[in-house]
């Protein structure tokens, strides 16, 4: 090796997000945020806007709004069927 010349290493961390099987087919799901907080300290299940009842855990983030309940929050939005709110917060499920 010639006189003046090395080589170093460059280390780069890598960040994955962690998927569980089955999470391509997850959604985030719009319900009530007092039944969120709720089911977070009960563990009991709850009901999104399309009729999907699961106990909450995941991130929402991570995942698509599930468009059945997008549909029916904006129909609320808009004065639609039901009246004026009944939506929230989203929570990931199985879709």
């Amino acid at each position: 090796m010639p006189a003046g010349t090395s080589t170093s290493v460059l280390e780069r961390s890598e960040l994955r997000e962690q998927v569980e099987p089955g999470d391509h087919e997850r959604f985030a799901h719009y319900v009530r945020k007092d039944k969120i907080l709720s089911s977070a300290v009960s563990g009991r299940p709850v009901v999104a806007l399309c009729g999907k009842v699961w106990v909450p855990g995941r991130d929402p983030s991570r995942f698509p709004v599930c468009p059945a309940c997008k549909a029916i929050y904006d129909s609320l939005r808009a004065g639609g069927p039901g009246g004026g709110s009944g939506a929230g917060s989203s929570g990931s499920g199985e879709g």
